[in-house]
Formats: structure tokens, C-alpha cells, sequence
């Protein structure tokens, strides 16, 4: 994995072939391709260097490469269609009964799912897809943590665990 992009690898025979697309275009093949030794190839395979067979051998991993990486892309085209319907219907709770302890629970659980579907800056995404200022949502979110909706990781880092209370709110609807 890179900071523009993703790489996956897969041994071939003596090889190693590397295919890298770049973050969000999942849809095609990769955008560059890299044909190396394997650390502990054969000599003479690594002397003959990349031939026609070793090429026709790499054509079915590179299918699979491909498969499974437009795969990866519908899994995570899902998870985003669900956090987009969660953040419709934290919006609605939030118009209909205020900053309620439904409204906290919900918060939290979008929050913890957007959190884990890797979004660097969660509380930034909630502010934006529910329309709201940034400090509010983070004045929201420091009250569903003293009121008990959410635990905060031991690293302090962006997530954090719905907590029990939370669960048995959102289980009651």
C-alpha cells in the first residue's frame, strides 16, 4: 500500500509480479505493472530474464489480481451507500427529536462505521453529511462520549466502541 494508491503482489514461478492502481479506480486493471525476481528464484530462471511463457504463466494471476480488486471495490461501494443511508437517518432524528439520546446513539454508531470503513477524518465527514457546523458535531460527539454512547480507544485515535447503552437504545427502535 502507498499513500497514492494500492499494490498488490503475487508470486509467479521464480517471479514476482506487482500490479498498483491508484486510491478509488478499482474499476479497471492496474496502472502499472512490475515483473521482479523472487528473492529466492532459481539463477537461472533470474538469467533468462522475463520471457513469453513466464509472461502467458502471470496472464491468469493478473485476471485474479483484477477480479478481486473490482470485488474490493463493490464491497466498498456498499459500505459507503450504507453510511450515506445512516447519515440520512441521523439527519432525521436529529430534526424530528433534537440532540436526544436516540439521536447520541445513532451519532456514535455512524461515527465507530465510519471510523472502521478506514475515513481519516470521521467527525469532518459527519459535520458535512449532516449539514452541520464542525465544532457542533464535536461538541455532540464529546456528549455522546460523558453521556455514555460511546467509548473512546485506548490510543485516542479516531473510532472508538459503541457502548452497551447504546446498543440496547438502538436495538429498542
Amino acid at each position: 500500500m502507498t499513500d497514492d494508491g494500492f499494490e498488490i503482489r503475487q508470486r509467479v514461478g521464480s517471479w514476482v509480479l506487482a500490479a498498483w492502481w491508484p486510491t478509488g479506480h478499482y474499476q479497471g486493471g492496474p496502472q502499472r505493472l512490475a515483473i521482479e525476481p523472487a528473492p529466492d528464484a532459481d539463477p537461472r530462471d533470474k538469467a533468462r530474464g522475463v520471457t513469453t511463457t513466464v509472461l502467458r504463466r502471470m496472464e491468469p494471476e493478473l485476471s485474479r489480481i483484477a477480479e478481486k480488486t473490482q470485488e474490493l471495490h463493490k464491497s466498498a461501494y456498499g459500505v459507503a451507500q450504507q453510511l450515506d443511508q445512516g447519515a440520512d437517518a441521523v439527519k432525521a432524528v436529529l430534526a424530528s427529536e433534537g440532540i436526544s439520546e436516540r439521536y447520541l446513539a445513532l451519532l456514535s454508531a455512524l461515527y465507530v462505521g465510519a471510523s472502521e470503513a478506514g475515513n481519516p477524518a470521521p467527525v469532518r465527514w459527519l459535520a458535512e453529511s449532516l449539514g452541520k457546523n464542525l465544532n457542533t458535531i464535536k461538541d455532540h460527539m464529546k456528549r455522546a462520549r460523558r453521556d455514555g454512547f460511546l467509548e473512546t480507544t485506548a490510543d485516542r485515535k479516531a473510532g472508538g466502541v459503541v457502548t452497551e447503552k447504546a446498543r440496547q437504545l438502538l436495538e429498542a427502535d
